[in-house]
Parts: structure tokens; sequence; C-alpha cells
């Protein structure tokens, strides 16, 4: 009866005062204090205030309901739908929301509604999919930062790919110890990208070699990166290393002067179609006539397929500790200038030029750490 009541008081009360009964029965039915029996007619009257004209109406309830764990989702669903002010309280707090609401009100939603399903306390792989799919900087960035947001490997990926132009995106995934390695190797080729478009930079060094030196960067990195990345992880990672085109002779032939082997095993496993098992059989045991067939098999010319034959006897060498002061990429080169031959020569002296950027990074580093601990 106090429900019809206040129905009928409803229809000629000012706003302000509906607000307030709104709220005082929004409270009431949150904290229990409705009968069992009225809780229904209650339930009704919130109901009936969605439709109010006046928006404090509908705050008030949704400032009432936010954090109620039975409230009626016929009145919280409206509500998390309203005006960005009204709907704030409704996404950032309700546990009545399920992933596929969220998941729905992202896809229907305007930006503001993005940003604050990113910052709800806790966001989960199917709400983090639909924001990595649809989601702009903003509220992607937001999500990222977002403690309480979990991610599968797949939407990370997504996100590099779509937003990874974006620097502070890319400083975020690249700070991620769970991020795909094909999509941080994807990062650091926009990272190149980026400085390679640099006007000042261009102006500086000229665009021809920038685009040179920003490809033995991303060479070098990608190798660096390979010696952490997981056995399970690694034939993804050459898979989008062979899509993207970066599996040349030059990036093979650093990866196996540098006793990148399991990379390497990885790489010729997928451009020669054999059974991995029989490719690394092959590179550690196998006689000289058949690594070369193999390499063949991968795609790498006659002339090609021998430096690499000899190469892996090199590396073999080495790897049983008796190769002497030179590298394996020093001894080719040497090897390939008394020869005279200028193909691969020249080749090698790109891999001489990754090998000495590799080991600059690495002086760079370790100075960086001596710095640190003596401070």
């Amino acid at each position: 009866m106090i429900v019809h009541a206040f129905l009928r008081w409803v229809e000629t009360a000012r706003a302000a005062d509906r607000a307030k009964a709104a709220s005082v029965l929004a409270r009431a039915y949150a904290k229990e204090r409705i009968a069992p029996d009225d809780r229904r007619a209650a339930e009704m009257a919130m109901i009936f205030l969605l439709d109010d004209p006046a928006p404090k109406v509908r705050l008030a309830l949704a400032e009432a309901l936010a954090e109620c764990e039975d409230a009626p989702r016929a009145v919280v669903l409206p509500l998390a739908e309203d005006q960005p002010e009204i709907a704030a309280h409704i996404i950032l707090s309700s546990s009545l929301l399920t992933d596929s609401d969220l998941v729905d009100l992202a896809a229907k939603g305007s930006d503001v509604t993005r940003m604050l399903i990113a910052h709800r306390t806790y966001v989960s792989r199917a709400v983090s999919a639909a924001m990595a799919e649809i989601g702009d900087v903003p509220d992607v960035l937001a999500l990222l930062e977002n403690e309480g947001a979990v991610f599968s490997r797949r939407s990370m990926s997504r996100i590099a790919d779509r937003l990874g132009d974006d620097s502070e995106i890319r400083a975020l995934l690249l700070d991620r110890e769970d991020l795909p390695s094909d999509a941080r190797q994807a990062l650091v080729e926009k990272i190149g990208t980026a400085l390679a478009g640099f006007g000042l930079i261009q102006a500086a060094i000229g665009e021809n070699r920038v685009e040179r030196i920003t490809r033995e960067a991303c060479d070098v990195a990608t190798i660096g990166m390979v010696a952490d990345v997981a056995a399970a992880e690694m034939p993804g990672l050459v898979e989008h290393l062979r899509l993207t085109g970066r599996l040349t002779p030059v990036f093979l032939m650093h990866a196996l002067c540098t006793g990148r082997v399991e990379f390497f095993a990885a790489a010729i496993t997928n451009l020669s179609g054999q059974a991995e098992r029989r490719v690394r059989s092959i590179l550690s045991d196998g006689r000289e006539a058949a690594v070369r067939a193999l390499y063949e098999t991968a795609g790498l010319g006659r002339d090609i397929s021998a430096l690499f034959a000899e190469a892996t006897m090199l590396w073999r060498r080495e790897a049983k500790g008796g190769q002497g002061d030179l590298s394996v990429s020093e001894l080719l080169l040497l090897q390939a200038r008394a020869a005279g031959n200028a193909a691969c020569q020249s080749m090698l002296e790109l891999v001489e030029r990754l090998a000495i950027a590799e080991q600059r990074q690495t002086a760079r580093s370790y100075a960086l750490i001596a710095s640190r601990e003596a401070a």
C-alpha cells in the first residue's frame, strides 16, 4: 500500500522531491529494509522511475543500486545504458553486469562507456578481447593500465596489430612479460618504422641510410629477443617473421653464427616443410651434403646453401670448443674473401655489421648494469 501511495505521489511531486524519494526507496531495497512481500512492488516502482524525465531521479537510483548484489536486472541494465553520469555508477561498480552485458555495452556504447568498462575493478578475458577489437587508444590505454584487467595472448596481439603505432600503447605492451613473442617483434618493427619516418633523423643521416639502419636495428633486436622465447612460442614467432619477410638469408646466417640454435632450427623447419626431429638431426649430426640439401629444400640458392653448410660445420666445431679466437662469421668472411666470392662476401659483410651492432648493444647493457651496481 505504501508503494502504491508512492506512485500516486510521484505523479505530482517536484523533481528534487522525486529524486530524494527514489534514493530512499532504492537504498531501503538495497539494505533489505523492505518486507519480503513488498519487494516486488518496490521493484515495479523503481522500474517505473526509469522513465522519469529528470536525470537526477535516475541518478539517485544508480547511486543507491550500484553496489547492490541483488538489485533487479530490469533496473540495473537500463541504468547502465543511460547518459554517462548515470551509467558510470552501474558500469564501474555493479557485479550484476555479466561479460555478455559488458561486451554489448562496449559494442553499442560511446567511447565514454568503453572508458568506464576499462576502469572496472575486474575485467575478464572476454571483455578485454572485445575492447581489443573495438577500443580506441584512450580506453585501451586505460585497460592496459588496469591491474584488474585480464588479457589473452590473442587480445594482446590484436592490440599490438591495431594500435601499436601509438607510443604509449607500445610501451605498456612491451613492459608486459606475458606479451607473445610475435607481437613483441611486431612492435619492434613499429618502433623502427616510427624512427625511420621522423623528419629530423632523415634530414640528419639521409633517408636511404635511415632505412638500412632501422632494418639492422630491428634485426638485432629480434635476434636478441629470441633467446628468451619459450620453445612453445618459437614456431609462432618464426611464422610471423616469415609472413613479414624477415627470414632473409642475412638474418638466418646471423642467427646461426651467433648460436641461436633453437630459433634457427625452427626457422629451417618452417621453410623446408621437413619434420622438426629430422631437421634437428641433420643440423647436429648430418653430413655436409645432407645439410646443404636441407638448406636448398628451405629455399636457399646453391651458392648460399654451400655457405650455410660451411657455417653449420664451423658452428659444430665451436660448440665443441675447438673454434679458436675468431667467430663463425669472421671465419666465413675470411674464406669468402680468399675465394673471391663477391655474392657471399657481400652477405657476410651484412652479417658482420649485425654482429657488431649486437656487440655494441651488449656493451651498452653491460655498462648500464655496471654503473647501477657502482652507484
